[in-house]
């Protein structure tokens, strides 16, 4: 009778999706040198973020929000909730001074009323349902309620035995609060706020759970978690966590109130007790998650439903108290700098800019040989790269194996089209990184913004038209004078060779690029080719 009890549950649930999901960014301000609200919004902006939460209603960067059109969520602080909780006036007041004196100008969509109040500030549980009232009735005096939603944030830790979802059920101590709080959302035609961390399912779970498991990467299918009362199967945390909460509304027979995930990311440092905090691993969780929201892929339960998510968090928090991962959620440094390079190719343009301007595509770790050389032999054919510099004796010759050709081509043909969206993919082979692959003499284009094209041959060729005398050595001048430019770390040739053979070999004179942001260096091989003329 259970089984039959559950997917009568799964047949009735009537969520529903007005809107496709979005990602947002939670903004901290935890930071020794906390970046002022222009630069914030201007990070914002850049990185075409259009939903943001703050911690509190900071009026600073709510004014430098105004008239941008990024929609925001304020928040009462945990310290103001008694005080709210307890008296309609003080709930009015906050509105007023917190909502009603930015808007319309900045378009606040919620508000979200403590956080994690059950399980962190307990004692103050007994009020929350009070204060989302107060806060929802001072809306509907200024008839802000149609625009401005109110929940409060909950943990997943109020979720009791979260797999397999279809089990799942609140904390029942908590029934007095959660009863009247899923109705206030349901008449409000608000959402369930809920903070959802695989990493820290992943770090409790003492192995059981597996890593790529939470890190949305792909398992075989005899690897997916199974609800054995629903037949659904869920092939990521995160799924499961939204679908254990949507399960536990049902049980208190709640089926038509969405979820919102106000918290959800990977710390990219860690100390020796946390080994899977790290950049690679932060930026396959954030990337995967981004990918998975934008997609609209829904759960498992809600197909097709998106979980709209808000990523934790926009910069590192260097003042925050705990472990070296409290530190280290942020996506950017407080100078606006990447922490790391989401790979977000087919993730639409959110966090997708490239704000350093000093990003390369690179061969995917792991990536299958064939398709990395299949790969290869577009760029350096029909994607019309430059793949000179791999042939035998020239500088990124070596190694000579297909990831370090691949990597090479492939980001010659990325910057070569501006680092557009969805050309750093190569069918999956490929990814973005910031970290530079020049190496020696090999220099990867896209290390600096100028670039400056010198054809050699076609210079001094010019020189011999003028100086006859000069015919028979241009091509002995032109290749020393190459030599010179290729003893420099910042020069490539740009000839017009295709794919690199392992067994050939290419000489004679070349154009060169010659990189550096008016290096002194670069100031005097211009000087010698002008000199040159006159010197003659």
């Amino acid at each position: 009778m259970a089984v039959f009890f559950l997917l009568f549950l799964l047949s009735v649930s009537v969520v529903s999706a007005d809107e496709d999901g979005f990602i947002g960014v939670n903004i901290g301000t935890a930071l020794s040198d906390m970046p002022s609200p222009t630069q914030v919004v201007a990070l914002l902006k850049a990185q075409n973020i259009r939903h943001v939460r703050l911690y509190d209603a900071d009026r600073a960067l709510l004014l430098a929000l105004a008239n941008t059109g990024i929609r925001v969520t304020v928040s009462v602080p945990n310290d103001q909730l008694l005080g709210i909780g307890q008296s309609n006036a003080s709930a009015a007041n906050w509105v007023a001074r917190n909502v009603i004196a930015h808007v319309p100008a900045t378009n606040i969509t919620a508000i979200a009323v403590g956080s994690e109040i059950l399980t962190t500030l307990p004692n103050a549980a007994p009020v929350l349902v009070s204060a989302l009232k107060f806060i929802h009735s001072a809306l509907v005096a200024s008839n802000l309620d149609g625009q401005i939603k109110v929940s409060t944030p909950h943990s997943s830790s109020i979720i009791l035995d979260s797999f397999p979802p279809s089990q799942a059920f609140f904390n029942r101590s908590w029934d007095p609060v959660m009863v009247p709080l899923l109705k206030f959302l349901q008449s409000t035609g608000s959402y369930f706020m809920l903070n959802a961390y695989p990493y820290y399912d992943y770090m409790q779970s003492n192995g059981v759970i597996p890593l790529d498991y939470a890190l949305f990467r792909p398992l075989p299918p005899n690897k997916e978690a199974v609800d054995a009362n629903t037949l659904l199967h869920y092939t990521n945390v995160f799924d499961a966590v939204v679908d254990a909460t949507y399960f536990a509304m049902s049980y208190l027979n709640f089926t038509n109130v969405p979820i919102f995930v106000m918290e959800s990311g990977w710390p990219s440092k860690g100390d020796s007790s946390e080994p899977e905090a790290t950049l690679e691993n932060a930026n396959t969780y954030n990337s995967n998650l981004i990918r998975h929201v934008l997609n609209n892929t829904g759960t498992p339960k809600h197909p097709r439903i998106a979980v709209s998510t808000y990523i934790y968090e926009l910069y590192n928090e260097d003042l925050r108290p705990g472990p070296i991962s409290e530190k280290n959620w942020g996506l950017f440094d407080a100078n606006g700098m990447p922490v790391y390079t989401l790979h977000l190719t087919g993730g639409g343009t959110v966090l997708a800019n490239d704000t350093t301007n000093q990003t390369f595509c690179v061969a995917e770790e792991g990536a299958d040989p064939k398709m990395l050389q299949a790969a290869l032999d577009w760029a350096c054919g029909p994607g019309k790269v430059d793949c000179s510099y791999l042939l035998q004796g020239q500088p990124c010759y070596e190694p000579n194996n297909v990831v370090a050709h691949a990597t090479y081509a492939f980001n010659a043909y990325f910057q070569k089209m501006a680092k557009s969206p969805g050309t750093c993919d190569f069918k999956g082979v490929a990814t973005i990184t910031t970290t530079d692959q020049s190496h020696g003499s090999c220099i990867f284009p896209g290390r600096y913004k100028l670039k400056i094209l010198i054809d050699l041959k076609a210079y001094f060729s010019f020189l011999a038209s003028i100086f006859p005398f000069l015919s028979s050595t241009s091509n002995s001048l032109c290749t020393a004078f190459q030599q010179l430019c290729a003893g420099r770390n910042d020069t490539l040739p740009n000839s017009t060779s295709l794919a690199p053979s392992s067994n050939s070999t290419t000489s004679g004179c070349h154009s060169v690029y010659i990189y550096g942001a008016g290096s002194f260096s670069t100031s005097v091989i211009i000087s010698v080719l002008l000199m040159s003329v006159f010197c003659l």
